[in-house]
């Protein structure tokens, strides 16, 4: 004999199948039933927790690197971050911590001793590895995990011998886009994947350059590379991309998440430069810190099958306009190409770029660091909250800051290892709507630091801004750094279907 109550526990099962199947529908269609839609208010989550991953600390040669951390905070009073090494062949248990910080709003440096070199069996490849790309465990890396204070406003970059910033150390992710100089001029293209996750993840890597028009290369080498947990491989790309002047690189994952960073040098043994990951395809790109040092040139790849009309905009101290050949640029579908711009040569700001279909992008200047084919600006957002550089040499150091729509302002403070952010006044900057300018930084008055982390933080009414660190030692750029945007906590959406909604609660 069924029951009453057993009745009543199918009805409200039948109930939710209903309510569940609404939602889903909602979620189809895009449209809610206007009787039962209910707008929940947009809140917002605290970061508590972040992970970076740094490719050079640790391994030997000219890409040995330290790593420099700065973590600016908000709610949060303590915390930690843990500087781990790599195994060179992965581990399912985390590896050697290496440092332990506890410091929130300074800045703070931790040398990492070079990893042991690798076996004779490690040295053989991965299988699957062919003679001309050979996949192979990577010597050094670490595994940055934060916590607390130290994971709101993180910015963790690496610095080689010189003491200078190489690179900005990334986040795990499923997709990495890249875009620099080919094969002709880097001579040596590397590729390292890390992966921080405690189960292999698999990845793939797909090329569009000036000699692959219409269908991008994927060597068979490429896919399906498997990135063992806690672990970093290495893969040499010269031979997958011989002859190319251009090149553009997309890493993604089947399984699991990855770091992806890559090296370019023109001989082995020199330092080389490590190409900043560029925003994912788009019709819209900014790519600030374009520096008023040598000639510049667009770098740009249409991933898509789609051709391209693309316009460009300079954003400069005197206001904006479309440098000369930067308007009816037509690009083919799957094509990349190399666009020299003489007339920004001496002229600092920002480029943006408007593309009838989705492109990738970033413009090269003359400089970088011994056997660097040059430096990349490259495309990326406006500064949210707050933007961090955390490693600036005194005295070589500068901002350069966009404001492509709106006016802007900006409070910009500096931090030592000694002086935090947080104690300083610093200085407050006003960006006319559609110009740049140029901001000479240092630490704060009266420090004797070498080198000071730099924070800019956008004021309540500024239109978006987009900034470029600028480090320049002899007259000559070393690196371009856009400011991150380094927040203390994440926007949630608002919810716009819930059961009790839909119930009419």
């Amino acid at each position: 004999m069924v029951t009453r109550s057993r009745y009543w526990r199918i009805g409200l099962c039948l109930l939710v199948v209903l309510v569940l199947g609404g939602i889903y529908a909602v979620a189809r269609t895009g449209h809610a039933p206007a009787a039962s839609a209910r707008r929940v208010a947009t809140g917002r989550a605290t970061v508590s927790t972040a992970v970076r991953v740094c490719p050079a600390p640790g391994s030997p040669g000219p890409t040995a690197a330290s790593v420099d951390l700065a973590a600016v905070p908000g709610s949060a009073k303590t915390g930690s971050a843990v500087i781990r090494a790599l195994a060179p062949a992965g581990s399912s248990a985390t590896g050697q911590v290496v440092s332990t910080v506890k410091r929130p709003g300074v800045l703070q440096v931790a040398s990492v001793p070079v990893a042991p070199a690798l076996t004779p069996a490690e040295q053989a490849g991965q299988p699957g590895s062919s003679t001309s790309i050979r996949t192979l465990p990577g010597q050094g890396g670490v595994q940055v995990s934060a916590t607390g204070a130290l994971a709101q406003g993180l910015q963790v970059e690496q610095t080689g011998p010189s003491g200078l910033v190489t690179a900005q150390c990334s986040a795990p992710g499923t997709s990495f886009w890249f875009v620099g100089p080919g094969q002709k001029s880097a001579g040596t293209i590397e590729l390292y994947l890390t992966n921080t996750g405690s189960e292999p993840a698999d990845a793939q890597v797909q090329a569009v350059t000036d000699e692959s028009t219409g269908a991008p290369v994927l060597g068979n080498a490429d896919n399906g590379i498997t990135v063992p947990p806690d672990g970093m491989v290495v893969q040499s790309l010269g031979q997958l991309l011989q002859g190319s002047n251009i090149v553009a690189l997309n890493v993604t994952t089947t399984v699991g998440q990855v770091v992806a960073a890559v090296r370019e040098t023109q001989s082995p043994g020199s330092d080389g430069s490590w190409l900043p990951p560029v925003q994912a395809p788009s019709k819209h790109l900014t790519i600030p810190g374009v520096p008023s040092s040598g000639p510049a040139a667009l770098y740009i790849a249409v991933p898509g099958t789609a051709a391209a009309n693309v316009k460009l905009t300079a954003i400069t101290e005197k206001g904006s306009y479309q440098p000369t050949g930067g308007t009816g640029i037509d690009l083919l579908g799957g094509s990349a190409s190399i666009i020299p711009l003489p007339s920004l040569a001496g002229v600092a700001g920002a480029v943006s770029i408007t593309s009838s279909a989705p492109v990738v992008a970033a413009m090269l200047v003359s400089g970088g660091p011994a056997g660097s084919p040059g430096v990349m600006a490259v495309s990326s957002g406006p500064v949210r909250e707050q933007g961090v550089l955390a490693a600036n040499p005194t005295g070589a150091a500068g901002l350069v800051l966009s404001a492509p729509g709106k006016a802007a302002r900006v409070r910009i403070t500096t931090a030592t290892p000694t002086a935090a952010a947080s104690g300083q006044t610093g200085q407050v900057v006003d960006i006319s709507k559609r110009s740049s300018v140029i901001v000479s930084v240092g630490p704060p008055s009266g420090s004797s630091a070498s080198q000071f982390t730099v924070v800019v933080t956008p004021l309540p009414g500024s239109g978006p801004v987009y900034g470029g660190g600028v480090i320049t030692v002899g007259g000559t750029v070393q690196s371009i750094l856009a400011v991150p945007s380094s927040p203390t906590w994440i926007p949630l959406p608002g919810v716009n279907e819930s059961v009790e909604a839909i119930l009419g609660g």
